[in-house]
């Protein structure tokens, strides 16, 4: 006798698999905090910026005015939908997996945090309520990955998990050591927040370009699909070429012209202070990194959603969200993010098994005394 079990990797991420309400919740929430970023976060800084020439101009004012506007209205939108999609998302893990597990702790960190967002928006926080609230923040978001890092096994995907962690995690210590120091009333410079500030976007950076590593591939020249290798020519001689002209062109700029090259260092310096607003990055690393990171994560975001994949939501979430949590939005939506990549993940399942007793070509007589072998 023998057993012939046939096995395989079936994914179970998909967000059609989900319910009809939470479906409709996180495309909602992914479309209306992309244009928040855009019209809120980084117009708004652009107006602010271009205020000389608005007295050469008079449409810029009123132009910039309805814009902030409309994104403030998007701020309060996403915040009402996050409440959503981590309430319905709570609700799905205590009905798929009970209050067993990491649940035990999860879902009191999240309830925690939704409870203190509601609690701040009637009294504002004081510096010790901002760092509680950092602080059970910071627990959501390593519960939730250290989940995400027990159920994926792929060198990639773990590599990802820890560097976006430990990146996320530098600016969060950042702001708990230093409002707790502010708190006390020391004078003593907190320990390791510089640091912490640096290393933690470097960390983001480097996540978003192993965002592409870990769930991007596929665009290879070793393809024998001739699509996917003309796909592959074209991605990577396009990302090449860009990196390569960022990375050197300051240097060829001055070159050829210090006017020229002098001109276009103060338009980047002024892209790089809205981007340091809107998304709290810095922009002291090479400027190539951060439009590799911007092009790996685009396409991998973009790549997974027409696949309807919960992680490319998950993704989409966590760098919208940006380095710098200045908002409870924000911090939310981080929480929501690392939540839906958890959620995508391969799961091992029977395809097909071949009866054990194999039917003999002469059938054999039932015993007189009713027995059995």
């Amino acid at each position: 006798m023998s057993t012939l079990v046939a096995t395989a990797d079936r994914l179970t991420g998909k967000l059609s698999d989900q319910p009809l309400l939470f479906q409709y919740t996180i495309k909602l929430v992914l479309l209306v905090a992309f244009l928040e970023l855009i019209l809120y976060r980084l117009v708004s800084r652009l107006g602010m910026h271009l205020s000389k020439l608005a007295a050469d101009h008079q449409w810029i004012i009123p132009t910039f005015t309805a814009l902030t506007e409309i994104g403030q209205w998007l701020l309060n939108a996403v915040a009402i939908l996050l409440f959503l999609g981590l309430g319905v998302g709570m609700i799905n893990r205590l009905g798929s997996r009970g209050w067993t597990g990491l649940n035990r702790l999860i879902i009191p960190c999240i309830s925690l945090l939704l409870l203190l967002t509601i609690g701040f928006l009637f009294v504002p926080p004081t510096m010790l309520g901002s760092a509680i609230y950092n602080t059970v923040a910071l627990c959501s978001v390593v519960l939730l990955m250290s989940e995400y890092l027990s159920m994926h096994h792929d060198r990639a995907q773990r590599l990802l998990g820890v560097t976006y962690l430990l990146g996320i995690s530098g600016w969060l210590y950042y702001q708990i050591v230093s409002t707790f120091y502010s708190f006390s009333g020391s004078v003593a410079a907190p320990p390791l927040v510089y640091e912490a500030h640096r290393g933690g976007e470097a960390l983001m950076v480097l996540a978003s370009i192993l965002v592409f590593w870990a769930y991007g591939r596929g665009v290879s020249f070793r393809s024998r699909n001739q699509r996917q290798r003309t796909r592959a020519i074209w991605f990577w001689g396009s990302a090449g070429v860009i990196f390569s002209a960022l990375f050197f062109l300051d240097f060829l700029l001055n070159r050829y012209d210090p006017a020229l090259a002098t001109n276009i260092r103060k338009g980047a310096d002024g892209i790089g202070w809205i981007f340091q607003f809107g998304m709290g990055y810095t922009f002291y690393l090479p400027f190539a990194l951060y439009m590799a990171g911007l092009i790996c994560w685009s396409y991998t975001v973009i790549k997974l959603l027409t696949m309807g994949r919960l992680a490319g939501y998950g993704l989409g979430l966590m760098f919208i969200a940006g380095y710098a949590l200045l908002y409870s939005n924000l911090t939310l939506m981080v929480v929501l993010g690392v939540m839906l990549l958890t959620m995508d993940r391969y799961r091992r399942h029977v395809l097909n098994s071949v009866s054990a007793r194999q039917t003999p070509v002469v059938g054999t007589p039932e015993s007189l005394v009713g027995g059995h072998v």
